[in-house]
């Protein structure tokens, strides 16, 4: 009489190992996709308060490599920061899961919002809620770029390549071109010993990306919707203003589904909600063909990042390992943060207004560098006082 077999001991570790590790991530980012406001600055900062700080998962370098990481990668960078943070922890389960979980609070939301809008015909005002958050959002990035700062300034080298960056910014230079640029001037530099020998680097970085052609077209359809997204999902580099160019481009001027108006309502909807900017999508989907609109934009959009992210993870270690390639990550990383910096400038001048913002970015700095409050809580009382604010003026 033969026995059954049964899962070893070990087997059973290692199963409920990944699965705790899977319900951890589902826990944190479906947390940070309810509350990270501010774009992909903040949403890293509060990430790196919770995965490098608060759970040791990996330490500041390795996630300023990542970092860098989604900078050489077209698609939104927060995002892709959650997925690499999931893959890490959880393998392709982790990918897919720390993504989706990331992405699905911010997707909910800007479906009901896009529900009142088209009811409607206006969104709600969210000035008050957000009156209250972005001093806060200002202090959460500013601990990081002082965190990762330390990490990604190596020398006089990568020193003057972010301050020059930084000031190139304010001149107006294309910020693909800084990027890049930044991560070329210290590559090169560093390796000069080895060009006036002649060993040329062996690692090569293919880094590109083609538009997909369509024709003009007045008539809507799902499939141009999805491709159309795709494509910007696959070949976007940059910020929300760089979107918002792409976004006019095809539904405004190519395919005429949009008027500006709607195009700015869009952005503003993708910007006042927490999570990714790049659920405008949703948003214009749902305008343009209800919930299967929404859903198959959200796709389009966030769909390769998922795959970029598969592809790269694995061979940053091999990145960072060779000379050339780990000297161009090192300029990327401090050409990054230098443009974050600068992000961060503009922003606070937008944010710090008055004598309140003023009071609640000093406040917010003080519990983060001194006592290390969850940068959760933070946002959550800003936008108290935000609507308190509001309630007794």
């Amino acid at each position: 009489m033969t026995s059954q077999s049964s899962k070893s001991p070990s087997s059973n570790n290692r199963t409920n190992s990944r699965k705790h590790a899977l319900g951890e991530l589902v826990l944190l980012f479906l947390r940070l996709g309810f509350t990270a406001f501010g774009g992909p600055a903040a949403h890293i900062a509060m990430m790196r308060d919770e995965v490098v700080n608060r759970r040791k998962w990996m330490d500041d370098q390795h996630f300023l490599d990542l970092v860098g990481a989604t900078n050489l990668i077209p698609g939104p960078n927060s995002t892709e920061m959650a997925i690499h943070t999931g893959y890490l922890r959880g393998g392709f389960a982790g990918l897919i899961v720390a993504g989706t979980a990331f992405i699905v609070p911010a997707m909910l939301i800007v479906l009901a919002l896009s529900w009142v809008y088209v009811r409607f015909g206006t969104t709600p005002a969210a000035e008050n809620l957000l009156y209250g958050i972005q001093p806060i959002v200002i202090a959460i990035i500013a601990q990081a770029l002082i965190g990762l700062g330390k990490k990604a300034v190596t020398g006089i080298l990568t020193a003057f390549v972010g301050l020059g960056v930084l000031i190139l910014y304010f001149v107006n230079v294309n910020e693909i071109a800084l990027l890049f640029g930044g991560g070329a001037v210290v590559m090169i530099l560093e390796n000069l010993p080895k060009i006036r020998d002649g060993r040329l680097p062996s690692v090569y970085l293919p880094i590109s990306g083609s538009f997909i052609p369509f024709a003009a077209l007045a008539t809507f359809s799902y499939s141009t919707l999805f491709l159309t997204f795709l494509k910007i999902g696959a070949v976007l580099y940059g910020s929300g203003y760089v979107l918002l160019a792409f976004l006019r481009a095809d539904f405004v001027d190519r395919l005429g589904w949009l008027t500006d108006k709607q195009l700015i309502d869009a952005v503003a909807i993708g910007q006042i909600t927490p999570g990714p900017v790049f659920t405008t999508a949703t948003f214009i989907g749902y305008l343009l063909g209800g919930f299967p609109g929404a859903i198959l934009s959200t796709i389009g959009i966030f769909l390769p990042s998922f795959v970029f992210v598969a592809v790269s993870n694995p061979l940053i270690p091999k990145i960072r390992q060779s000379a050339w390639a780990g000297s161009l990550l090192d300029g990327i990383n401090v050409a990054s943060l230098a443009l974050m910096a600068a992000v961060t400038w503009q922003l606070g001048q937008a944010a710090i207004i008055d004598p309140i913002t003023v009071v609640l970015a000093i406040i917010s700095a003080v519990l983060l560098f001194r006592y290390n409050v969850n940068s959760a809580w933070l946002i959550l009382g800003g936008g108290i006082t935000g609507l308190l604010r509001y309630v007794f003026s």
